[in-house]
Parts: structure tokens; C-alpha cells; sequence
């Protein structure tokens, strides 16, 4: 089933392509979220749109990754400004236990309901998922509880709505002993209750940190960031509730993060490293680019946000607006996140 449904991918693509017009995003603001960082260290951003336009990001920031006095920062975006950013939550157990917050991913469903997932715990081997809710586009938020048992919750991407309600949650796990990565997904009702798993082959890759594309007739595409030097990928056929073998992509991958999206005209859009990996984990991350692709197979590179020799530019974050506009967050050498709004010239769909 899977191999047939990527050969008619190919088919159709290769259709597709001789009438296939030049895609060139175009930039219109490269900005840093904090004029002033409130602590010395931040990472691994998100974002979502609110009412109105309003976007809202988040991140977690403290002295340094995996300090007991990191949290999730939040700050809005409206009328062309960040607003100071603010602790929303943090890894506080009770008067003498702190743990580390991790990868906040914000997500607002069909209904308007906005969710924060994060995790905590000592490090990504042992950490447990987190999650709250927002009634009112966080004004107000429900208090932090604890997901299910056996349950991580998006491990650093957005989720994806299905047209029934059910939400799908991208996630992986990482082994206390080998340190051996997995990815599979998770599902809840359009509520964030009845949660399941759902079971990825990974064969022989090490992948975690999926992104979820979506394509007609109820196809899912996978793409992870893995250990194997290229972006990874995993098919549905049937909207997720069964996976084709994890296989290679085209794209390079230094084992950094990567996050995607399928826009509004059935394109598809990638953000990454272009590098394999280097001598230590920060290697590779000095570029950061924007492909697209027709069939979530080939990648073209379309746009450049970074092209250092060296820094971190890393774990990006992206969202197409209600306006068509796509939104984009990035790690800024640890220091700072970086946010770019890009526009692309509409296009018949496919």
C-alpha cells in the first residue's frame, strides 16, 4: 500500500512539474522577540496564531538547557511589536523538588481552544509531558497537569487536526540505556483527552521530533530529524493510524531540528540545516534554510535565513497565517529567538 501510494506521489509530481512555477518567498520582517533576554539562555521556540492576527510564541530559557531554574517563557505579537516576555510556567514539583522545563509546543484547535505542551524532568531520557489550556487565547490558563501515563505529547512540533476532531501529536522517545531515538504518535479527541499511541517502523533509523504534512485522500507524511545525517520520513496512507517503515529523505540533516508544514496551496515547506553532522552536536547549525517541495519528495531550497560558517541557528518553529503569511521562530545562538514573517505569491492548488 505505502509503496504505491509513493509511486503515484511520483507520478502525479512528475505531471505536475512541467506547468510547476517558480516559488520565491519573500521576506518582510527579521526580527529578535527580546530586545533585552531576561535570562542567559533560550531555545527551542513555537508559535501559533491567535484572534485577529495576533501571534503568540514560546520558548524555554533559564541559565542554561537542563538547569533546574529553567521554565517556558511566552510573549505576543501584535501591530509589528513582541511584548516582554514572561515565565509562564516552570518544572516547580513542590517547596524542595525543581526539575528543567523542556519543548513548550502551543497549538489552538478548530474551536478555538489554545494549548501549551512541555515537557519536564531531569533530561529528555527520563522527562514526563505537561500540558494546559486556554479558553480565552492565553489570558488565563487552566492549571499545568500532568499527561497520561506512557504519554509525551508533542516532543517539539506542532500537532495536526484531523477533520473528525482527533488530534495527532508528533513525538519520539529517547532510551535511558542506549540512547537509541524512536519516533511515533500519539492521538487524543478534539478536547485533549483520550489519549493512545500509535506505532512508527523505524527500522534501523535513529529519528525523533516529527513534523506532520497532510495530502489528499487522508495521506500523512512524516519528516524527523535523525542521527543518520539526512531528514527522515514515514507515509500514511490512512490518516495516521498506520505508518510505512521510516526511510531517508534527500535532505541533509546535521541531527538538528527541523519543522514543516503542506500551505494552503498544497505545497509543502521545510525548515533546516542544510549540513550533515560535524565533529561535536552544535555543528551544522550555522545555516538555516527554507525548501519547498510539490510532492514532499523533491526539495527545492527557496530561502535563506541563516548562512554563517559559524553560531547555532537551530530548532525552528512554522505556521502559515489566516492571511496566507508564513511565521517563522528560530534559536539565535542560544542568546536570543529570532522571528521572520515571509510571504509566498498564491498559487492554484493542487
Amino acid at each position: 500500500m505505502f509503496r504505491s501510494l509513493l509511486a503515484l506521489s511520483l507520478l502525479a509530481c512528475s505531471a505536475a512539474r512541467a506547468q510547476e512555477k517558480e516559488l520565491v518567498p519573500q521576506m518582510h520582517t527579521r526580527v529578535f522577540i527580546m530586545e533585552n533576554p531576561p535570562v542567559p539562555e533560550v531555545h527551542a521556540s513555537t508559535i501559533v496564531e491567535l484572534d485577529n492576527g495576533k501571534l503568540m510564541a514560546a520558548w524555554f530559557g533559564g541559565t542554561q538547557e537542563g538547569k533546574k531554574d529553567v521554565g517556558i517563557w511566552t510573549s505576543t505579537y501584535q501591530h509589528g511589536e513582541w511584548s516582554q516576555p514572561k515565565e509562564l510556567v516552570n518544572g516547580v514539583v513542590d517547596a524542595t523538588t525543581r526539575y528543567p522545563a523542556w519543548n513548550p509546543v502551543l497549538f489552538r484547535t478548530k474551536a478555538g481552544k489554545l494549548f501549551l505542551y512541555y515537557k519536564v524532568g531531569p533530561n529528555p531520557r527520563e522527562w514526563w509531558g505537561m500540558m494546559m489550556s486556554s479558553a480565552n487565547n492565553g489570558k488565563t490558563w487552566s492549571a499545568p497537569q500532568r499527561l497520561p501515563d506512557g504519554m509525551l505529547g508533542p516532543i517539539k512540533n506542532k500537532p495536526f487536526q484531523l477533520a473528525n476532531g482527533d488530534i495527532l501529536y508528533p513525538t519520539s522517545t529517547e532510551s535511558t540505556d542506549k540512547n537509541i531515538w524512536k519516533i511515533h504518535l500519539e492521538k487524543s479527541d478534539k478536547n485533549g483527552g483520550n489519549w493512545s499511541r500509535i506505532e512508527i517502523p523505524n527500522d534501523t533509523f535513529q529519528a525523533i521530533q516529527p513534523s506532520i504534512l497532510r495530502y489528499p485522500h487522508d495521506s500523512l507524511q512524516l519528516l524527523c530529524r535523525s542521527k543518520n545525517d539526512h531528514v527522515v520520513q514515514s507515509w500514511s496512507a490512512d490518516n495516521g493510524k498506520t505508518w510505512s517503515p521510516v526511510t531517508a529523505t534527500l535532505l541533509p540533516n546535521p541531527n538538528s531540528g527541523t519543522d514543516a508544514l503542506t500551505l494552503d496551496n498544497g505545497y509543502k515547506l521545510i525548515v533546516y540545516n542544510p549540513a550533515v553532522r560535524g565533529g561535536n552536536w552544535a555543528a551544522g547549525r550555522a545555516k538555516l534554510y527554507v525548501a519547498i517541495s510539490r510532492d514532499g519528495i523533491n526539495w527545492k531550497d527557496a530561502a535563506v535565513l541563516e548562512n554563517g560558517d559559524k553560531g547555532e541557528f537551530s530548532y525552528p518553529a512554522v505556521i502559515q497565517g489566516k492571511d496566507g503569511l508564513i511565521h517563522i521562530t528560530y534559536t539565535a545562538d542560544r542568546k536570543n529567538i529570532r522571528y521572520c514573517m515571509m510571504r509566498i505569491a498564491p498559487l492554484t492548488a493542487e
